[in-house]
């Protein structure tokens, strides 16, 4: 059995006890088969066989996604499909190379039914424009897998087409077996609540915003928006998720402002002054994070989002870092 082919089965397995080995075991492998991840520590001078602990593990700025085939093992395969980050035409866009499209499926199937549930018992309805007129969206992919394993008799996507929305949220309700979850950029949730209101329609979903503007409105902190929100929606709470083109995992905050991450995918805070200085004790700072389950590309990767972190694990993303991009899902200033 390969690595590859281990880690996969450890994958599905993690408990607390060993996940932390999970962890050092693949930045092993990937310190030395993944070219641009390999290079980078050499750089710093690191000796990975002296990496103990995840908190010291060199973590590859995201930045290297927009510039770099970020892969592991690439004489081993080509890339089956390829995620790109939304963006500007002004900004470069982040490249994820993907050798097995459904593994990012199944891994965040998994994901999303620990926090709510068997996708057969939802109807999953999206407002994601931007991401579909930019083409190539980890985000549209993921839903657009679950709205299939669903067995839902509505399309999922609805680009600007509010009335058709409205009906099948209208059809999707009378089914009394199913929630009904709606996905939404930001700027398109509120453009829905801006030419229907307080519709009847709305009521009693489950609206999981995705975060971002995309230069269409104003960018808002988090609270603002969801106040905004529940304005037309309702009073209950506003759920996100919290993802990147550059991860396969995804973290769910559940309507109460924190995001929870499944065993696979750990967040790290480090000095926002200092990208070497990582503790599992900081109360705020910078998002490293470990995903897991990119095991064909580079699972540890310093993000530019701030976060502040709760005794429970969970966490609050406060916005980004000075002149960095605002950028993926929930990436709000």
């Amino acid at each position: 059995m390969s690595f590859r082919e281990e880690h996969l089965h450890q994958l599905s397995n993690l408990t607390a006890t060993n996940v932390a080995a999970v962890a050092l075991q693949l930045f092993r492998h990937q310190a030395v088969h993944c070219p641009p991840y390999r290079a980078y520590i050499a750089a710093l001078g690191c000796n990975p066989s002296a990496i103990t602990t995840p908190t010291d593990i060199p973590f590859l700025p995201i930045e290297f996604f927009k510039t770099h085939d970020v892969r592991t093992e690439p004489a081993l395969w080509e890339p089956q499909e390829l995620f790109l980050s939304s963006g500007t035409t002004l900004q470069q866009r982040s490249q994820h190379h993907v050798r097995d499209p459904q593994l990012y499926r199944h891994n965040a199937a998994r994901i999303f039914e620990q926090y709510y549930g068997p996708l057969t018992t939802w109807t999953f309805l999206a407002l994601l424009p931007s991401y579909l007129e930019q083409g190539h969206s980890s985000l549209v992919a993921m839903v657009d897998y679950f709205a299939k394993q669903s067995g839902q008799r509505q399309a999922a996507f609805f680009l600007h087409d509010h009335t058709a929305l409205l009906q099948a949220l209208r059809e999707a309700k009378q089914d009394g077996n199913r929630r009904v979850m709606l996905f939404g950029v930001s700027y398109a949730l509120l453009d829905l609540a801006a030419e229907v209101g307080a519709a009847p329609e709305l009521q009693d979903l489950t609206v999981l915003e995705t975060g971002g503007m995309k230069g269409r409105r104003r960018e808002m902190i988090r609270e603002e928006l969801h106040h905004e929100l529940q304005q037309v929606f309702g009073p209950a709470g506003i759920h996100s998720e919290y993802g990147m083109t550059e991860l396969l995992s995804q973290a769910y905050s559940l309507g109460d402002g924190r995001f929870h991450a499944p065993p696979q995918l750990h967040v790290l805070l480090r000095d926002p002054a200092d990208p070497f200085s990582v503790s599992t004790s900081r109360p705020d700072g910078a998002i490293n994070v470990i995903d897991l389950a990119n095991v064909d590309s580079c699972a540890f990767i310093e993000t530019k989002d701030l976060a502040r972190m709760h005794h429970d694990g969970s966490f609050e993303v406060l916005g980004r870092l000075d002149n960095s991009d605002v950028r993926g899902c929930n990436q709000m200033v």
